[in-house]
């Protein structure tokens, strides 16, 4: 059943992905400022699927710690491919802090483009880090909510906690506190895993780290935050 029910999932994610990527398309050719709007959407029924066919719930605490306008700093744990599809149903403004590599999927690298994520090519070196604070400083103007996954890479459940220095820096240069999200995405949806298991998603938002946090306060306390364990989540469907 759970291999069925699977399949399924992954024929309603690709299906409505081709049914709105080329509308999609049109819309970054006529009106680019809607795309992120439609990529909005597009994860809002994407998602959709996840509880009536897989029998997935997501159950969200602290969602006050998040912000309903303006610039904020968000760093999540990244467990799966899920994590990077919520948050554009959570935030007003999403923009994620994401590979370059993603731009050569066609269609669809040009959405993630036009709709202001801050890509990145991690062979460069320095220059990585340099275009990482040049768009996040350009988020930041533009009052959006920067997502970043400061592990650097999807890792399993239970996997130890490194942070990269990405997070760090970031936040130094947009001078805005850290929110940091814990979460076991990777418990129903695995890092690499074709079968999507029963079960709820946790998402717990924390309150924020504040701005001008020295830097290695900064990286013990989201440390300490991003860890998922003994936590009260509420019962709410996000």
């Amino acid at each position: 059943m759970i291999l069925l029910r699977s399949a399924l999932f992954n024929l309603w994610f690709f299906g409505v992905t081709f049914v709105m990527v080329f509308p999609g398309a049109l819309i970054r050719m006529l009106t680019p400022s809607l795309t992120l709007r439609f990529a909005m959407l597009w994860a809002r029924v994407v998602l959709a699927g996840l509880g009536p066919i897989c029998g997935i719930r997501i159950a969200i605490a602290g969602a006050e710690n998040l912000p309903t306008e303006g610039a904020a700093l968000i760093a999540s744990r990244h467990q799966s491919t899920f994590d990077t599809l919520v948050w554009l149903t959570l935030v007003p403004s999403c923009c994620y802090v994401a590979k370059l590599e993603l731009m050569r999927i066609p269609l669809f690298g040009g959405m993630l483009k036009d709709s202001g994520t801050i890509l990145i090519d991690r062979s460069l070196g320095a220059q990585t880090m340099r275009d990482l604070m040049a768009g996040g400083e350009r988020a930041a103007a533009e009052g959006r909510q920067i997502v970043i996954f400061p592990e650097g890479t999807r890792a399993d459940p239970g996997a130890p906690l490194a942070l990269q220095p990405g997070i760090a820096a970031l936040a130094a240069r947009t001078r805005l506190g850290v929110i940091p999200v814990a979460t076991d995405s990777g418990r129903c949806w695995g890092r690499r895993a074709f079968r999507k298991l029963p079960g709820t998603i946790h998402i717990v938002i924390r309150q924020k780290i504040q701005p001008g946090t020295p830097r290695r306060e900064l990286m013990r306390l989201l440390a300490e935050r991003l860890e998922l364990e003994s936590v009260a989540v509420d019962n709410s469907v996000g």
